[in-house]
């Protein structure tokens, strides 16, 4: 028996509740179970239930033994003064307040419906890809969806919560914050964390000055990558090293070390040269960052703003002063939708959050439900399982289900697990 199933079992009420009584044979009625509190105090926040003739609102507090109410020394902590009940697995011990007072305690060892419990235990011994793997395709598709939604919106306040911060250590610029992530998402997972440090490195109000110029902006986001450090044969890195070494003395800027970056086993299309080739077409054909995103209504909009073409120098060019087969190198379709995913829409779901402009939630919910889903390890084994992956709006949520839930085996607080340990 473990508490967090003893959690569970008050919390949904998944034991016999005829009968009770606590351990002073007074009558015990169920009202309401509370609150589940996952921070330190007490375990359920404002919950109701009659003892005897006398109703009582407070905190629940539940043990596997209610020895273990001393183990945990709450007996000392004000915190638990105001318990209005302990529930436990086994009453081994009678427990009572400073007062003299017994706290009421009731024992639900005996009457936990076994089959749950049966359940739960297969889905914790479960070394399967989920621990519901033979069953979660006969979910219905009721709980499914319901499921999804939560998921997917909980996903995107995690996201905002992220940005919350950034756009705080930003003095609330949602231009300058939008920047820095869109640029992290230019880098993918490989090169996510350099990326981050070019843009921080690059303040987007001196990138800006230079609208006028591509070449300007390549060789500022290159040369603060750390790339034009070295001696070129072809004209263009060397006139982008001297337009460079111009603008740093200029602004005053320090490059982050071209170390960083990393190519090694990457398709040469996605090397961070070329990313940042395409980050700079992009910057250089937007105006006004954020705001021009809150202005898109359609997806296929959204997504023709990032299929921008390079500079011509990266058509025959992967990386500097080494010549390659001609080829455009605008960014992909699916790569496109990756950053619209990642950035755009988390950050209008976390700016029409702030400033109570309900539309902007919903259009980036309706990017979710018209963009593809993507198509990574994670989204491919949910395609085994028979689940809906069509839509970045189902593959966002699966990716939650299977990092914060399946893989920690929270079972127990997964709409979609509750629904089989009761139903199995």
């Amino acid at each position: 028996m473990t508490e967090e199933f003893l959690h569970y079992v008050w919390k949904f009420r998944l034991f016999d509740q005829k009968a009770l009584l606590t351990s002073n044979n007074e009558k015990v009625i169920i009202l309401k179970s509370g609150d589940h509190n996952f921070d330190s105090g007490p375990d359920f926040f404002n919950a109701k239930v009659l003892i005897g003739d006398t109703t009582w609102a407070g905190n629940v507090e539940v043990h596997i033994n209610s020895s273990d109410w001393d183990r945990h020394h709450h007996q000392s902590d004000k915190a638990y003064d105001n318990i209005i009940l302990h529930v436990v697995n086994t009453a081994d011990k009678k427990l009572f307040r400073e007062s003299g007072e017994e706290i009421p305690t009731i024992e639900i060892g005996d009457k936990i419906d076994r089959k749950v419990y049966e359940n739960y235990l297969k889905f914790k011994s479960n070394s399967d890809w989920i621990p519901c793997s033979n069953q979660v395709a006969t979910v219905s598709p009721l709980i499914l969806q319901n499921t999804l939604d939560k998921l997917l919106l909980e996903r995107l306040e995690r996201k905002s919560a992220a940005i919350l911060n950034s756009l705080s250590l930003n003095n609330n610029n949602w231009e300058e914050t939008f920047y820095q992530l869109l640029a992290r998402n230019f880098g993918f997972k490989i090169n996510a964390e350099p990326f981050e440090l070019l843009a921080k490195s690059l303040p987007l109000n001196i990138l800006s000055r230079q609208k006028t110029s591509l070449l300007q902006m390549e060789a500022l986001l290159f040369g603060q990558a750390g790339m034009l450090n070295e001696h070129f044969e072809d004209p263009y890195p060397a006139c982008l090293q001297n337009e460079y070494l111009y603008l740093k003395h200029k602004h005053k800027l320090q490059n982050i070390q071209g170390h960083l970056w990393k190519f090694l086993r990457m398709r040469p299309v996605n090397f961070p040269t070329i990313r940042i080739a395409q980050f700079a077409s992009f910057l250089f054909s937007s105006n006004n960052l954020f705001s021009s995103t809150l202005e898109v209504s359609t997806s296929d909009e959204l997504r023709n703003m990032f299929l921008v073409q390079v500079s011509p120098y990266w058509n025959t060019h992967y990386l500097f002063d080494k010549a390659s087969d001609v080829r455009e190198k605008h960014l992909g379709e699916n790569s496109a939708d990756n950053i619209i995913i990642n950035t755009v829409v988390p950050f209008l779901f976390t700016y029409g959050k702030q400033k109570g402009i309900e539309s902007f939630v919903e259009r980036a919910l309706f990017f979710m439900e018209t963009l593809k889903g993507e198509n990574n390890i994670i989204i491919k084994k949910w395609k085994e399982h028979k689940l809906p992956v069509s839509s970045a709006y189902s593959t966002q949520a699966l990716l939650q289900l299977k990092n914060e839930y399946c893989s920690a085996k929270k079972c127990l607080t997964c709409s979609i697990g509750n629904y089989l340990l009761k139903n199995s």
